[in-house]
């Protein structure tokens, strides 16, 4: 019972690396849609207040308020929402399977977001700063 103890204390912290690395990689998206790039080959960005334009917007500036633990619960909440109209809006309706419709990505993300938005930033966030300043 004692190793079960040991992993357990890291479960915060863990939290916290979780959070980072999705918003990290969800930036991505939004950094492609927005300035077409990181990209193989450079492309123009979107139009800013285009769906997709609207879709790199949030994807890149909420990542990045999820990457500093500013506002988690509020932005991931509304990330995972994004994340569950893209995959219906654009998965969806080529069959039932995540892997072969190529929906994987939104739902797993849909996921991720919605537990960050029940669970919050963990204590490598800006929000746990302000809270013990508080």
């Amino acid at each position: 019972m004692a190793d079960l103890n040991q992993f357990t204390k890291w479960t915060p912290h863990l939290l916290s690396l979780l959070r980072i690395v999705a918003a990290f990689l969800f930036m991505e998206h939004g950094g492609q849609k927005l300035f077409g790039m990181p990209a193989a080959q450079p492309t123009a960005g979107v139009a800013w207040l285009s769906l997709m334009g609207v879709a790199g917007i949030l994807e890149f500036f909420g990542g990045l308020l999820l990457l500093l633990g500013l506002f988690t619960r509020p932005v991931a909440f509304v990330l995972a929402g994004q994340m569950a109209v893209a995959y219906f809006m654009r998965h969806a309706h080529q069959g039932f399977w995540p892997l072969l419709n190529r929906g994987e990505l939104a739902a797993l993300y849909c996921f991720v977001f919605l537990y960050l938005a029940a669970a919050g930033g963990g204590p490598w966030s800006i929000d746990r700063l302000w809270r013990r300043a508080a």
